[in-house]
C-alpha cells in the first residue's frame, strides 16, 4: 500500500519495540519517518534518525525543526516516547514520580506542542499517542505508571477536542501486555522468569502477550488517510484483557 505516500512522520521513542515497529510499518506504506529517540543506537532504519530526549524543550524545538528543514512539512506525530516504574505509592520517591510523568505525559505535550504549527498546514494531520491497558484496569505495583498512562488517555480527549477545529485528528492506541524490550527486562528481573511469563500470557483471553508489530498496525490505521473520520478515539489492542471475562481465567495480576 502507497496511501502513506508524500506524507512526513514524527515518531518518538522508535529505537526498540512498539516504536520501532511503527517506524517500519510507516514506511511500508510510503511515509518519509523521521525518530526522535535518547538511545544511543538511535534507529538507523528511519529516513532520519535524531538524538532527542522529550524531557528538553530546547531539543524538542531544535529536532522538529530539523525535520521541517528537511522534509518540509510534518503530517503525522506519533508519540511513543515512554518509561516504565513499577511498586505501589510507598515504593516511588518523588523524583522518580517527576521524571515518569515529564517522560510520559509532559513529554507528549511538549512534542505536539512544537509539531503542531506544521500539522495545521497539512491537509492529512494525525497525532497518535500510545497508551496502555494500565489507564484502564487497576494493575498491582503499578500505581506510578498507571497515573501516568491515565493522564495519556485524558490528554489524548483533551487533544482531539482542541485540535478538530484545525483538521488534526487525536487518537491513541491502548496495547495490553506486549512482547517489547521493557516487558522482556521486567521479566528477566522476576524471581521466576519463566513463571512470570506465563502469567503475563494467561491473563490475557488470546493466552499471548500482544506484539509489537500488531500495536504498529493499529497506530498506522490511526496515523492514516483512511481513518479521516477517526478522532478521539482510544483503540485497544490487548488481547482481549479489558473487554472480556472468560470463566476460567487466571485472576488478573
Amino acid at each position: 500500500m502507497t496511501d502513506f505516500d508524500g506524507l512526513v512522520a514524527v515518531v518518538t521513542g522508535g529505537t526498540y519495540g512498539i516504536g520501532a515497529a511503527t517506524v517500519a510499518a510507516l514506511q511500508s506504506r510510503g511515509a518519509i519517518v523521521a525518530t526522535l529517540d535518547t538511545a544511543a543506537d538511535c534507529d538507523k532504519t528511519a529516513d532520519l534518525p535524531l538524538t532527542c530526549d522529550v524531557r528538553d524543550p530546547v531539543a524538542v524545538d531544535a529536532a522538529v525543526a530539523t525535520v521541517v528543514d528537511r522534509f518540509g512539512r510534518i503530517d503525522i506525530l506519533v508519540n511513543n516516547a515512554g518509561i516504565g516504574a513499577t511498586g505501589d505509592v510507598t515504593v516511588n520517591a518523588d523524583d522518580e514520580w517527576h521524571s515518569v510523568l515529564d517522560v510520559n505525559v509532559v513529554g507528549i505535550a511538549r512534542v505536539s506542542r512544537a509539531a503542531l504549527p506544521h500539522l495545521r498546514r497539512s491537509p492529512a494531520a494525525s497525532i497518535v499517542n500510545t497508551c496502555s491497558i494500565a489507564a484502564q484496569i487497576g494493575l498491582p505495583q503499578r500505581a506510578l505508571y498507571s497515573a501516568s498512562k491515565g493522564a495519556v488517555a485524558a490528554l489524548t480527549l483533551a487533544m482531539a477536542a482542541d485540535h478538530v477545529g484545525d483538521g488534526i485528528r487525536v487518537n491513541a492506541v491502548i496495547p495490553g501486555t506486549a512482547d517489547t524490550p521493557w516487558v522482556a527486562r521486567l521479566l528477566d528481573a522476576a524471581d521466576d522468569p519463566d513463571a512470570a511469563g506465563a502469567a503475563l500470557r494467561g491473563r490475557q483471553p488470546i493466552g499471548r502477550l500482544v506484539s509489537a508489530d500488531e500495536v504498529a498496525y493499529a497506530i498506522t490505521y490511526l496515523a492514516g488517510p483512511q481513518s479521516a473520520s477517526t478522532t478521539g478515539v482510544l483503540l485497544a489492542v490487548d488481547g482481549g484483557v479489558t473487554g472480556l471475562r472468560l470463566a476460567g481465567a487466571p485472576p488478573m495480576a
